[in-house]
């Protein structure tokens, strides 16, 4: 089993940044990647970064590319979600999920989410 933990969400202005962060614990050993989804109000879950544990590989959905960058401290088993230049619609519930092989689009593990909230 795996457990993810995400902190640091809350209210922002536009224009600002703010860092997430996702504490993993458990199995940490069995992990391939581990991505940031979001869910905005009325809208389905979209994948909004993704890093691989061990090789450190990072993706992202063109809508954030330029302003997010995840990374990973393995030694403390955290994975961030660095946000800047932050926009309206980038207000959601944002959750961390781990993957094991066989990888499938769903991932296997989920965080129960943190909310943005980006508003003047």
């Amino acid at each position: 089993q795996v457990q993810l933990v995400e902190s640091g969400g809350g209210l922002v202005q536009p224009g600002a940044s703010r860092r997430l962060s996702c504490v993993v614990s458990g199995r940490t050993s069995t992990i391939y990647r581990i991505a940031w989804f979001r869910q905005a109000p009325g809208k389905e879950r979209e994948f909004v970064a993704g890093i691989n544990w061990t090789g450190g590989t990072t993706y992202y959905t063109d809508s954030v590319k330029g302003r997010f960058t995840i990374s990973r401290d393995n030694a403390e088993s955290t994975v961030y979600l660095q946000m800047s230049s932050l926009k309206l619609e980038d207000t959601a519930i944002y959750c961390c999920a781990a993957d094991q092989p066989p990888l499938t689009p769903n991932y296997d593990y989920w965080g129960h989410g943190t909310q943005v909230t980006v508003s003047s």
